[in-house]
């Protein structure tokens, strides 16, 4: 092994250990942070017991389901029942490992290491434990893994509730990931590629994707809170109707291990909106220089932190102010509507981008967004209008079935 590969084994190394550990750690606080901020829409304080303003409950919650008695079903497949955690939680912490997290760092290492003797790294350091070529299309095919472990969670436990909540995930992550998928072909289109470095230098020469591809943020998002089982899309774990779902006979550390990939989903998702839209790492205002140093790459991953903060904020604000949807509103909207518009979507792009290119022969990046997001405008408006329905523009409430059938006779008596 030449003293190049050593430099740069060490450093994926050194990466890898410090993004999972931070990610871990992340999603521990994350769901302090969901309850502080349920607390606080709710008007009550929220945890605030143990350490500081609750800070440690994260810590107490931790120590809790390690000591806690599990619980078993007897008539339970045990092998699968044990793996199904494992397959909802391994696919779910490594994701955020394909996306750049800060500006590359450029660095000139040289040393003589015990064991691995002579290591040299010189060059730009990528801020991603793997710099992938294929980047989104690796989470999106990754992230598909999950439903595997929600659906023997189900299955395994012998339970008709939990196999129901089961099921109930395996058709809604099946019928958004299709959604999901196809929203983010406008961006390969736009961008020419599928790497997220790639990504986020397009949006640096020109604009953020938000402007000249909304509609595609707009089914992501959604797609992404079907994707992650939160409300208003939470229907595999309706208490209501399915005591927990999956997860019923699940208790101590296992039920944490689905609950930690639900949260790890939460990040990725908030970290694929804010570099494939919001420009990840990258700054308004600013230019990234190669020479920029330590300082710049701090400042570019606070940037980052800061945007898919904000996001993950929005997923736990949707989550305590919307009702959840009825099961067949939640499959209709996926394949009635999300479905039709992003393949309609796709091919107006497809479209709009070639008559920019070869009939106007607007090559510059910027011109380009500025075409497009005059597009998007247009086509946010007739979409709204659709979708809509005179709802909220005229005020018109829907009519109910129960009305629609009644004579006229019938409803004015």
């Amino acid at each position: 092994m030449t003293p190049d590969q050593k430099g740069f084994l060490l450093f994926a190394v050194i990466k890898l250990l410090v993004v999972f550990s931070v990610m871990l750690a992340g999603v521990a606080l994350l769901t302090l942070v969901e309850r502080k901020v349920a607390g606080w829409m709710q008007n009550r304080p929220g945890p605030n017991r143990v350490g500081p303003f609750g800070i440690l409950q994260p810590v107490a919650d931790g120590i809790k389901n390690f000591i806690k008695e599990e619980t078993r079903p007897a008539s339970a497949n045990e092998f699968l029942f044990l793996l199904a955690p494992a397959l909802s939680f391994i696919p779910a912490v490594i994701l955020i490992g394909v996306i750049p997290l800060a500006a590359p760092l450029p660095v000139d290492f040289a040393a003589d290491l015990p064991l691995l003797g002579l290591t040299t790294f010189h060059g730009m350091m990528p801020m991603s434990v793997a710099d992938l070529p294929i980047g989104f299309i690796f989470i999106l095919a990754f992230s598909s893994l999950g439903v595997y472990g929600i659906a023997l969670a189900g299955w395994s436990s012998n339970s008709k509730y939990s196999l129901i909540g089961g099921l109930r995930a395996a058709a809604q992550l099946i019928s958004y990931e299709v959604a999901m998928g196809l929203s983010l072909i406008p961006v390969l289109l736009v961008s020419g590629n599928a790497s997220f470095s790639a990504i986020i230098a397009r949006q640096q020469q020109g604009l953020w994707f938000i402007m000249p591809l909304f509609l595609s943020f707009f089914i992501f998002l959604i797609s992404g809170f079907a994707e992650t089982n939160r409300l208003p899309f939470d229907l595999p774990e309706a208490e209501s109707e399915l005591v927990a779902g999956y997860h019923s006979e699940y208790s101590a550390m296992k039920f944490s291990l689905f609950m930690i990939a639900e949260y790890a989903h939460i990040v990725t998702v908030a970290a694929m909106v804010a570099t494939l839209f919001f420009g990840g790492w990258d700054m308004p205002f600013t230019h990234w220089d190669e020479r920029g140093g330590l300082l710049q790459t701090v400042v570019t991953g606070a940037c980052f932190f800061a945007k898919t903060f904000f996001w993950i904020f929005f997923v736990i604000w949707i989550r305590w102010t919307l009702p959840r949807f009825r099961y067949d509103q939640l499959m209709a909207l996926g394949w009635k509507i999300l479905l039709p518009l992003s393949l309609a979507y796709i091919m107006v792009v497809a479209v709009a981008i070639e008559i920019i290119q070869a009939s106007l022969g607007w090559t510059d990046p910027k011109a380009q967004g500025f075409a497009l997001f005059a597009l998007n405008l247009l086509l946010g408006w007739a979409m709204f209008f659709l979708l809509d329905r005179g709802r909220v523009v005229r005020g018109v409430a829907p009519r109910t079935r129960a009305a629609s059938s009644m004579s006229p006779r019938e409803g004015a008596a």
